[in-house]
């Protein structure tokens, strides 16, 4: 089973040999290509051949690609990553939206599950208390933004009263990298079950390729937030974006028992794809940290 999040940071060529990822640069080193997860290209100076590209299609590896400034912008998203994919994509249209948003709404209901227990965790029992009581209050689809108000809570406490999402910041920068390693993690499991990740619950961008991506990753940004609190960087280099990758590798509970984050993901996404399928939303799965 693949559990590794490979990173990529410097200037090199990557090719294909005998089931190995060569990586061609001062010296030569090799990874397993089955152990790997997801592969983050940081430096636009990497180059790889189209034989490695496939092998990692076949394996639904999970390719990001960083900019010049080693922020991720894109992903490799195979045609089809399943041989039911085109029955799965019916069922996904097929969905109505009633099952969406009940669906929805139990996934953010665990989001601010996890938020309130981070700031109970932080000793923060004010806050706690206020996403607390905006959980209590949730309706289908949340016409009263109590996601929204949660967040400015949310974020005001972990960061200050003066933070936004919007600033381009040391914080931003790695929260963004977080969240695109968990979005990675979360659109090879939909695709490694035959659904697409373009057809959302509640998220509709008209250019997003990853709207069901975005629904059901919002549980596990609370991991992101707990690694970016814990490191309080003064800068955003090499050292921060590899533990923010690690997180995946760290260990959680889910379904009674410790999985790495990775394993998971996987164990929540199946979960909701049941959720679904049945019209029963209380079958989408926690996780709590360790």
């Amino acid at each position: 089973m693949s559990w590794r999040t490979v990173v990529i940071s410097k200037r090199c060529k990557l090719d294909l040999k005998m089931g190995f990822m060569i990586v061609r640069s001062e010296e030569i080193s090799r990874i397993f290509l089955d152990e790997i997860a997801i592969l983050i290209l940081e430096n636009p100076a990497v180059s790889m051949t189209t034989v490695l590209l496939n092998a990692l299609v076949e394996r639904k590896v999970r390719v990001v690609f960083c900019d010049e400034r080693h922020l991720p912008l894109a992903e490799l998203v195979p045609y089809s990553a399943h041989y039911s994919s085109p029955s799965r994509l019916q069922e996904q249209i097929s969905w109505d939206v009633d099952r969406k948003g009940m669906v929805w709404t139990a996934i953010i209901a665990e989001k601010l599950a996890r938020q309130a227990e981070f700031m109970e965790d932080l000793g923060l029992l004010r806050e706690t208390e206020l996403i607390r009581s905006y959980l209590d209050s949730l309706e289908i689809f949340d016409p009263t933004h109590r996601e929204a108000h949660a967040a400015k809570v949310y974020f005001n406490a972990l960061f200050g009263k003066d933070f936004s999402r919007s600033d381009d910041n040391v914080l931003n920068s790695a929260l963004n990298y977080g969240y695109a390693v968990i979005l990675a993690a979360v659109s090879r499991e939909i695709a490694a079950g035959g659904y697409s990740a373009q057809l959302g619950l509640c998220h509709r961008g008209a250019f997003n390729a990853f709207n069901l991506s975005s629904d059901l990753m919002e549980p596990f940004r609370v991991l992101v937030d707990r690694e970016v609190v814990a490191l309080s960087p003064a800068a955003f280099g090499t050292e921060e974006k590899h533990s923010l990758a690690a997180i995946l590798e760290r260990e959680v509970l889910i379904d009674d028992s410790r999985q790495t984050a990775l394993n998971a993901i996987r164990i929540y996404v199946r979960s909701v794809f049941d959720a679904l399928h049945a019209g029963n939303a209380s079958l989408v799965k926690s996780w709590h940290p360790v």
